[in-house]
Parts: structure tokens; C-alpha cells; sequence
């Protein structure tokens, strides 16, 4: 298996291939919330990465996620933190999804094979199912307006080191490298070791601190959602 890591999404024009599987991820907060509202039963998650598109959504009815700079939007029905997608507001229902990263990512990468969504939350699903799949994967960390971040690129090592574990895997970059050892000197404790980053600030900025514990927790959900380029919809299996 070849295992190779994006650390932007400005990058992913000098990583991209024939038949890749693309991890989008974004830590901080959008994936991690795309799990967890597929853990309390949405149906769908149509993943939009212009504030108007979501609002012609909104305007046909759709139940709207939108954040921008930390910020729930106003018009939306809900912002970028995983408690607001509990089981009573979203089961069963199909929400629109736009953020500030996340969904920039998702719409850079969804022309690849298989497009699938990584958090801490479900990172042994997501290994499992890559390794399933058997083809050269790319991590896309989404990061902070087309920069580098700490908390998607620890994903990139964690990741790594599942992989390292469960199967032969051959790194197609050095960002793979970095990654991995990023991780390893902060696995043992990584909610303190990014309390002096740039996004766990605004987290706190926007009281939002408690999100950050949460979107590090590890398998918590068993469940991996995947973009469907046919209907243009997040779903899972």
C-alpha cells in the first residue's frame, strides 16, 4: 500500500493521481462533525463550499450547517461544532454543510476515485477501509485557508501509524515523515500539546474549547462516510 500526505489543499494539484483514494480531513472541526452527525443519523450531508449556494438550500427548505472564521453563519440552522448535530435534530434528515476549510477540501478533491472522510473519531474504520481498498491513499488535511495546520497533520501521523501496524505500507512523500513523527511526540498527550496552536485559540476566542477534547478522542464511531459523485451527497454505507 502507498500512503502519501497533502498538508493543504493548495498542494493536492502536485499530489494528485490516477485511481487515489483522498482522505479529506479537518480535525478542527468539519470532519469531525460530518462523523458525528452521521452517528446520530443523518441521512445525507450535501457538502457546499459557497456561503450563497447554502442559502439557496436553506431558501428549498434544507436544514443548513454554516461556519465561517469559527462563527456559526446567521442564516443557518446549525454551525461547525459536533454538539450542535445531536440525534434529535438531524435523524433522518439530509443537511447541507459548508465551512470555513472542510468543505473547500472535499470540493478540491471529489474529481478522485474514492472520497472518503477521516477524523480521530473513526480513524480505525478508515484504516480498515483503506486497506480494503488497496489503493495508493492520500490524506488532504485541510488546515486553515490553504495553510499548513498541527491538528490535521498529527491525523496524517496517527494514520500513518495504523497503517505501519496493520499492513506494509511505502511512503510516497517525506510529508508522511513529518507527520509521523509530529505524531509521535505528541500521542501520549495531544490535547496539551496543541493548546499553543492557532486554531485551538480560536476555539477558545469563540468558546468552543470544549470541541477541541471531543475532536480528539479516538474510535468513537464506527462508520465511514464517502462522497457519492453521482447525487453529490456525503453518505455511508
Amino acid at each position: 500500500m502507498i500512503l502519501d500526505i497533502c498538508l493543504s489543499p493548495a498542494l493536492y494539484p502536485f499530489y494528485k493521481k490516477e485511481n487515489d483514494t483522498v482522505i479529506v480531513v479537518d480535525i478542527f472541526r468539519a470532519c469531525t462533525t460530518i462523523c458525528t452527525a452521521f452517528a446520530n443519523g443523518a441521512s445525507a450531508i450535501i457538502p457546499v463550499a459557497d456561503i450563497e449556494e447554502a442559502k439557496r438550500y436553506k431558501s428549498q427548505g434544507y436544514p443548513v450547517g454554516a461556519e465561517r472564521n469559527t462563527k456559526k453563519c446567521d442564516f443557518a440552522d446549525f454551525g461547525n461544532s459536533p454538539f450542535d448535530y445531536t440525534r434529535e435534530k438531524v435523524e433522518g434528515k439530509e443537511i447541507v454543510f459548508t465551512t470555513t476549510n472542510g468543505t473547500y477540501a472535499i470540493e478540491q478533491s471529489r474529481g478522485c476515485k474514492t472520497l472518503l472522510i477521516g477524523a480521530f473519531l473513526n480513524i480505525d474504520a478508515l484504516a480498515k477501509k483503506c486497506i480494503e481498498i488497496g489503493e495508493r491513499t492520500v490524506i488532504i488535511c485541510a488546515g486553515w485557508n490553504n495553510r499548513v495546520n498541527i491538528e490535521d497533520t498529527l491525523f496524517g501521523g496517527a494514520f500513518a501509524e495504523k497503517l505501519l501496524i496493520e499492513n506494509p505500507v511505502n511512503f510516497d512523500s517525506d510529508a508522511v515523515k513529518i507527520a509521523l513523527q509530529l505524531w509521535q511526540s505528541a500521542k501520549h498527550d495531544p490535547l496539551n500539546y496543541i493548546k499553543d496552536t492557532e486554531h485551538y485559540q480560536r476555539l477558545i476566542d469563540n468558546k468552543a474549547e470544549g470541541d477541541a477534547s471531543f475532536c480528539l478522542q479516538q474510535n468513537t464511531i464506527n462508520l465511514v462516510p464517502y462522497y457519492d459523485r453521482v447525487e453529490e451527497k456525503l453518505k455511508i454505507d
